[in-house]
């Protein structure tokens, strides 16, 4: 097999691994919040709860899944497990009732779930070098939106012809397609090096990483770490929030409509993608970024507008450009002001913490002020939050890409 037939099945096997695992590597999502409502009639607050244990869960393990992603050389193995083990943990759930066992299932699914964003990055960065990681990061971002419009698609036909449960099923096909697509990567393809944010220059020659370092004296990098938790403070329960006021006006038709605005969604986030990932090294990564962090509040004022189902499945596809825009250019902002140290999942990990720490508690206190106040002081809540995101991010984050500032990438690893 020739270098070119190699690199032709390693980029159509990343494209299959990232479609599959769109299914796989954020767990149930907001199907949790409709099987629990609809199946198990829990109160909002009690669903709420639950996703932000999974969430915190999840926010413990971010770093630690970054620094061994960083040492590891069996990444494609580690994706594997981690794809089972969500996999098997939500496939327990329509044999449990308990909150204590349902917080279990979905905290274990989380914890393996952390591997996934490192790994990728990895593998990506370790195959292509970092002067087209970021046109790659957005074909990976393309397929996993793809993925998901794919299997929303599916699960809200299953859902509308065999109920609820069907979607746990589906997932577990997702699984094994994601198994096969990263069993076809080439391991020899990888330069575990590269992967971790060693130049390629001098690759093998640096020491172990260490994420807190990098953390307290990167300045650019920990105020994005506070631009990424407060925008996933804002995001994580505004889907959860639509779905549940869905189930309340059709309970039958909450599953298909919330598989309608996760596909609506996602297919705005396929272009938007494509875009971050054509044009970021042209135009630089902050204006793409702030155009993604400007829709979320505009979003969540929308959503109190009407109850209509329509009317949220239209809104819902602003979600397609902000996250379809931040999706594409998060590793790459990190892989800009990491580059050369060697600690690029560590510090991916760690911003991952910290944007999972926005996310473990949106639920919660978007549970909380539905039952003291109602769903749409809720999202204007919401909408708040997300406005204090896109400030931070205007005023304190700089432009990371080398093609405006020549010294932007680099002037962070001078600093450790």
């Amino acid at each position: 097999m020739n270098d070119q037939t190699k690199n032709r099945r390693n980029e159509l096997s990343l494209d299959g691994l990232n479609f599959f695992l769109a299914d796989v590597r954020d767990g149930l999502g907001p199907y949790l919040a409709i099987y629990l409502l609809a199946v198990h009639n829990w109160e909002p607050a009690s669903i709420g709860l639950v996703m932000t244990v999974a969430a915190v869960a999840a926010l413990l393990t971010q770093a630690p899944a970054g620094a061994l992603i960083d040492r590891t050389t069996a990444k494609r193995a580690v994706v594997v497990l981690a794809a089972l083990l969500v996999t098997g943990s939500c496939l327990l759930l329509p044999w449990l009732t308990s909150f204590g066992l349902v917080a279990l299932t979905q905290a274990v699914s989380a914890i393996a779930g952390s591997v996934f964003a490192p790994a990728i990055a990895a593998i990506t960065l370790g195959i292509t070098g970092p002067r087209a990681f970021t046109r790659r990061t957005g074909r990976n971002e393309t397929f996993n939106h793809a993925g998901n419009a794919c299997a929303a698609l599916l699960a809200g036909g299953f859902a509308w012809l065999f109920g609820p449960v069907a979607v746990f099923y589906l997932m577990a096909v997702m699984t094994l397609g994601s198994i096969v697509a990263v069993s076809l990567v080439s391991a020899k393809a990888i330069d575990h090096d590269v992967a971790r944010g060693f130049s390629p220059e001098s690759a093998g020659s640096h020491g172990q990483p260490s994420g807190l370092r990098i953390l307290l004296s990167n300045r650019p990098l920990l105020w994005f770490a506070v631009c990424c938790a407060l925008f996933h403070l804002a995001n994580a329960a505004m889907l959860p929030l639509v779905s549940q006021k869905l189930a309340q006006v059709n309970l039958q038709l909450a599953t298909p409509l919330t598989s309608a605005c996760i596909v609506a969604a996602q297919l705005v986030m396929v272009p938007m993608a494509l875009l971050a990932g054509a044009r970021a090294d042209q135009w630089g990564r902050k204006p793409l970024l702030m155009a993604g962090f400007l829709i979320l509040p505009l979003r969540g004022a929308l959503y109190v507008v009407s109850d209509e189902p329509f009317w949220l499945l239209a809104v819902q596809l602003l979600d397609g450009i902000g996250a379809g825009l931040f999706g594409a250019l998060f590793p790459v902002v990190v892989k800009d002001l990491t580059q050369g140290t060697g600690r690029f999942n560590v510090s991916l990990g760690a911003l991952s913490a910290a944007f999972g720490l926005g996310a473990a508690l949106s639920p919660g206190l978007a549970g909380l002020v539905v039952q003291a106040a109602g769903y749409n002081a809720a999202f204007l809540t919401l909408a708040a939050i997300a406005g204090v995101a896109f400030v931070l991010l205007w005023l304190t984050v700089p432009e990371t890409s080398t093609r405006t500032s020549n010294s932007a990438a680099a002037q962070p690893a001078a600093t450790l």
